[in-house]
């Protein structure tokens, strides 16, 4: 039954909801029957959903419209899928309207409506505004929707907006609006963060700078006032922008969330900081209806975890699956829910209790016991995810007074792009296509041929990885780190250079690995 056109007494419109960080195909159809005048909903209709005869009887009314004297029959197909949100408000009352012959009907069948109603007629805009959009367009339908939704172009997108529901009574062509606004354009200003902000921490600016190029994860430990915040801040200002595939999927996820989405507009990749009191549902997803958690929302961009011995080691543990496959799966009675969760991580935390272990000018009042404690919750599982690792310590403070140049954020930049760039050649000649992974090699070559290590790389990664007890785990992440770090200087071969750098990124919590 083609949506718009009545046959045998039904009108069906083309309708969407939300269904993880998606929006999937809703057909509404909507019949008169003998009874008792009112609205039944069928088809596993939600909270929101079944509220929705109120707001539709009262908008109605508000608009100008005669409310049918009749029992409408209302279906929401497919039957077996839950249908959560208000944006089935208007596809419901247009059904309505074009059943009760007070609207025509032509056009409505190029057209998914998606919209919530206010008593007075009025459209108001609804969440994941980006994900109707991408289901218009794979749909080859005309999204009509909120003024306010989607003030940006989005590839090919059919949009129009519709202010009021009252106006449709003289058809779809003589009451929408271009959905694409030019008061919206997309602006490409650079971020006013800049590592040369940061003043006395090359040693850290260069481990960021690698951890930006490998896609490798970084944890840095340190006393209070170090600057660790600092630096994770301004990670996001020296990776690439995003494609276009990375920020479509981006703006889904953050459109579902009702996030700010000033940023990947602009396409700037996403810098996220939760508190460590974060819920597991906060971190990885889930509620009802389920929604993308911390992870997902960091996809493409970056998680920054400070205080990291502060979260619960339940909460720290459900980042191990998402970090090895770039995804979360998240199971309910309903179904399963899969949300992208590619974001690279980056973590702080104090060396102690009360953070000054191993500081120049502060002395330490914390008992051994309690300082054994506090350093178990930065190991484990997670800890061996985490690639460099580094301590960060107070700059000098005639470093701070005097000033001083340091490695700023467009130089910094220009080396991971050449990092990456090279990455990408070399991925090529040896596979013959290019690598969009995150730089994950399992180990099972051996270290020289798996990261072309050369006579003298291969004899120091032995040195090394003996005289610090290396394990198999810490032999690959010492090899990824020189690899990244060859890359940078665009060398074919990892040498020894390479490998004793890397040796320097594995922090005071990382011997015996």
């Amino acid at each position: 039954m083609s949506a718009g056109v009545v046959s045998g007494g039904t009108v069906c419109i083309h309708a969407a909801c939300i269904r993880g960080v998606e929006a999937q195909p809703v057909t509404v159809e909507v019949s008169f029957s003998g009874g008792i005048p009112g609205i039944s909903l069928v088809g596993m209709a939600g909270a929101a959903v079944s509220e929705a005869s109120v707001r539709i009887r009262c908008a109605l009314r508000g608009a100008g419209y005669e409310f049918p004297r009749r029992s409408i029959i209302v279906n929401l197909a497919p039957a077996d899928m839950r249908k959560t949100g208000s944006g089935l408000d208007l596809p419901i009352a247009v059904a309505i309207l074009a059943l009760s012959s007070q609207i025509p009907l032509k056009d409505l069948d190029s057209c998914l409506f998606v919209g919530e109603l206010s008593l007075d007629g009025a459209v108001m805009p609804v969440s994941g505004d980006v994900a109707y959009a991408v289901l218009a367009r794979e749909s080859r339908l005309k999204l009509v929707t909120a003024p306010s939704m989607l003030p940006f172009p989005l590839g090919d997108v059919s949009c129009s907006h519709l202010r009021a529901i009252g106006s449709l009574r003289h058809g779809l062509d003589s009451c929408l609006q271009s959905g694409l606004e030019p008061s919206m354009a997309v602006t490409t200003d650079l971020p006013a963060l800049d590592f040369a902000d940061v003043m006395g921490q090359e040693l850290a600016k260069r481990a960021l700078l690698i951890a930006a190029a490998g896609e490798l994860g970084l944890m840095m430990v340190g006393p209070p006032g170090s600057g660790k915040t600092m630096l994770a801040e301004r990670l996001t200002t020296i990776l690439p922008p995003m494609n276009e595939v990375e920020r479509q999927q981006a703006l889904c996820i953050h459109s579902v969330a009702r996030e700010d989405v000033d940023g990947l507009l602009a396409f700037r990749r996403p810098f996220r900081s939760p508190h460590h009191s974060i819920s597991a549902a906060g971190l990885v997803g889930g509620g009802r209806p389920v929604r993308p958690g911390e992870i997902s929302l960091a996809h493409g961009g970056v998680l920054f975890l400070d205080e990291l011995a502060e979260f619960p080691s339940s909460v720290l543990q459900l980042l191990r699956q998402p970090l090895e496959s770039g995804t979360v799966r998240i199971v309910r009675a309903d179904g399963s829910y899969v949300f992208p969760a590619h974001f690279q991580l980056v973590v702080a935390s104090n060396p102690c209790p009360c953070g000054y272990l191993g500081d120049r000018e502060v002395q330490c009042s914390c008992q051994p016991s309690a300082i054994s404690r506090y350093q178990a919750k930065l190991g484990g599982p997670l800890a061996d995810r985490i690639d460099l690792r580094i301590d960060v310590c107070r700059p000098n403070p005639d470093v701070l007074v005097e000033g001083g140049l340091g490695a700023d954020s467009k130089s910094m930049k220009e080396s991971v792009e050449i990092g990456r760039a090279f990455r990408a050649r070399r991925t090529k000649r040896s596979s013959g296509e290019l690598s969009d992974g995150w730089n994950r090699c399992d180990g099972v070559e051996g270290a020289v041929s798996a990261y072309d290590l050369d006579g003298g790389g291969s004899y120091s990664l032995l040195a090394v990885a003996r005289s610090s007890h290396l394990t198999g785990r810490g032999i690959i992440r010492l090899c990824r780190i020189a690899r990244t770090i060859a890359d940078i200087n665009e060398c074919d071969k990892v040498g020894s250079e390479h490998i004793l750098e890397a040796a320097m990124y594995r922090g005071r919590c990382s011997d015996a690995e």
